[in-house]
């Protein structure tokens, strides 16, 4: 496992905190991801040795968790909710535009490697629905049109690093 020397030392702070090396799982997953990016198949092997666990236990909560990636995402992560004051409000539509605007699909990177797009369950702001979730910033009543001028905005930031 190729962590940072800071990600390494915040794992071995977090462990002697749980009476049972086992709770601490979830931190140490939630470290390497905020590191890596997602968890690699290594990395549950890894948690599992520095633990003491058999690597299926880690994995078991990997899987079950959908905060946890398995996978590389883009550099922006856009969560569209799909629960169902946003769904009813236009949220599938917001998503559908948000996939042309980046031409992938849900789950996927975009070509030039910029965005992942998903679904996720309740971003717990239903009376502003649809809700989008960009990176850490929260975005109230999208439309298409104003997921249009998000994706705009994105796109352009991202012709700014280049």
């Amino acid at each position: 496992m190729n962590l940072k020397p800071e990600t390494l030392r915040r794992i071995d702070e977090v462990i002697p905190h749980y009476p049972v090396k086992r709770s601490a799982v979830l931190p140490l997953l939630h470290l390497i991801q905020e590191d890596v990016g997602y968890i690699p198949p290594e990395a549950t092997e890894w948690v599992a040795q520095k633990l003491e666990l058999q690597p299926i236990n880690v994995y078991e909560v990997v899987t079950f968790y959908p905060m946890f990636r398995q996978k590389p995402i883009g550099r922006r992560h856009i969560r569209v909710c799909r629960t169902l004051s946003c769904a009813l409000m236009g949220g599938y539509k917001a998503c559908e535009t948000f996939e042309k605007e980046f031409d992938t699909h849900r789950g996927e990177v975009s070509p030039d490697g910029e965005v992942t797009i998903e679904f996720v369950e309740c971003l717990a702001s239903c009376g502003t629905a649809p809700v989008v979730m960009i990176d850490d910033a929260l975005h109230e009543k999208v439309d298409p049109a104003k997921a249009k001028e998000l994706s705009a905005q994105i796109k352009q930031q991202a012709g700014q690093r280049r």
